[in-house]
């Protein structure tokens, strides 16, 4: 359950969601993924930093040069943990439609 809510922090913010993304294109260096963002390197390290506790994210150097990866596997726990629900929430959607449907107009 640790994994679950580190993650589900870590996606919490917009721009670690823009960032993650953005690697689902595939590896991308540091400088390449902070560029859209109205913000410092510094501050897109930051919630690099945050992706990588999680696991979401691995970073590999060569040289001076950092290359950010996703890992997807953390997500798959949250879809997993999200479509526990989805039973759930079909069946109050069925049924809203249903009482919708026999409700008489109004005269």
């Amino acid at each position: 359950m640790e994994t679950l809510s580190s993650t589900l922090q870590a996606i919490s913010d917009p721009t670690r969601r823009a960032i993650i993304d953005r690697l689902t294109r595939g590896p991308a260096r540091v400088t390449d993924v902070a560029a859209p963002f109205a913000m410092s390197l510094a501050a897109v390290s930051k919630h690099v930093r945050v992706l990588e506790k999680a696991g979401l994210v691995r970073r590999t150097r060569q040289g001076r040069e950092h290359t950010l990866a996703l890992e997807a596997a953390p997500l798959r726990e949250v879809a997993s943990w999200a479509a526990r629900y989805e039973q759930y929430w079909t069946e109050r959607l069925d049924r809203l439609e249903a009482y919708f449907a026999n409700r008489r107009p109004p005269r």
